[in-house]
């Protein structure tokens, strides 16, 4: 199909550049840490501060098979056993539990950490909106370490728990993936009580449900895949993304949008990328482009107000950001960032192990 909007090369040029703009806009003093090293010695101290049992608990080989088993849901429901595996923060001491932060923060933005922390404090207002339920503790948050942390070794770490699930993989300690990354709010927007009115991921909600009402007919057409919004994001749990479940690519693609619509949707993007360290972005951005708008579909499904079920992606040949809000009155919000074919480092990993295989000791 021809584009109705031919983005001349300048433009896409102005596009890039904006994209650029945003990984390169951190302080002097940011661009002179190594995050890498940063995150590596963060996990050693965390590491350092564990007994014996807790060791058992919270390390595991890099080649486990624990390390891509990642969930969303509370623990009682994942299937077969009800169980994550890793330390939880309620078993920590007050000093694990600051270092079990100090980890989560090496590898966020500013931003991502704040949200990350935010959504697990909502679990104390579904324990009160739920008449005390159990399975509703800010404390069931899970740190898990698969591999020896180290600059020039292979290793991974997951935080997770209800609704945030954070996947690091480091490929020789050095080359960054990030991929499954889920967040998750419920309630979306609390509505009564001390904290009436928050709202975690609110621009990942508003900004997309702008861009898909400034659509004309024909962009409609093409960008509404269905009248009703699936149950829930797609992608779901799995381990690995059924590409075949996303092609052919459905949606409107990037060049038939408008310059102020292809804004909103590289806006959109980048307020899933941004929960992580701009030198890390940086480097994934190197490898692979998050968005420069070159093969990308954005898909709506179901309503377009507020309180009606719906659902979005985005989808380039490489990444997926999907996003789904149907539950509880449209009030509860899955988003997920992964990578086709290349979630848990899978695709860095394998050229690593090509161009190095005597430096990628586990």
């Amino acid at each position: 199909m021809a584009s109705r909007f031919v983005v001349p090369a300048l433009d896409r040029a102005l596009l890039a550049v904006v994209w650029s703009l945003f990984l390169a806009l951190n302080s002097p003093a940011a661009r002179a840490h190594d995050p890498a090293a940063e995150i590596a010695g963060a996990a050693g101290r965390f590491i350092a501060s564990l007994d014996d049992q807790q060791r058992t608990a919270a390390l595991f080989e890099f080649n486990s098979d624990k390390r891509d088993s990642w969930h969303f849901v509370p623990d009682k429901f994942i299937k077969p056993d009800g169980k994550r595996y890793g330390l939880t923060i309620g078993q920590m001491t007050p000093q694990q539990r600051l270092l079990a932060h100090a980890l989560l923060s090496s590898g966020l933005s500013h931003k991502g950490y704040q949200q990350s922390v935010t959504i697990m404090t909502l679990e104390a207002i579904l324990h009160d909106l739920e008449d005390k339920n159990p399975i509703r503790d800010p404390e069931l948050y899970y740190v898990s370490i698969f591999g020896k942390p180290s600059v020039d070794k292979t290793w991974a770490w997951r935080f997770e728990g209800h609704h945030v699930s954070i996947n690091f993989t480091l490929a020789g300690g050095k080359l960054f993936s990030v991929t499954p990354s889920f967040f998750g709010t419920n309630p979306a927007e609390v509505k009564a009580g001390p904290f009436k009115g928050l709202e975690v991921l609110a621009v990942e909600q508003n900004l997309a449900r702008k861009l898909v009402k400034s659509l004309d007919d024909e962009q409609v057409k093409l960008a509404i895949i269905a009248e009703k919004a699936p149950r829930d994001i797609i992608t779901s749990q799995d381990r690995r993304v059924n590409k075949g479940a996303f092609l052919p690519q459905r949606g409107v693609p990037f060049d038939q949008l408008d310059p102020k619509q292809q804004a909103r949707l590289l806006a959109l993007v980048n307020e899933y990328a941004a929960k992580y360290r701009p030198p890390i972005l940086e480097q994934i951005n190197r490898r692979t482009p998050i968005a420069d708008g070159r093969d990308m579909v954005f898909a709506w499904a179901g309503g377009l107000e507020p309180g009606q079920g719906h659902y979005y992606r985005v989808q380039t040949p490489t990444f997926l950001f999907e996003y789904d809000n149907t539950q509880n009155g449209a009030n509860h919000i899955h988003a997920v960032w992964r990578q086709f074919d290349g979630d848990f480092g899978e695709d860095l990993l394998r050229r690593h192990y090509e161009t190095a295989p005597r430096h990628h000791g586990h």
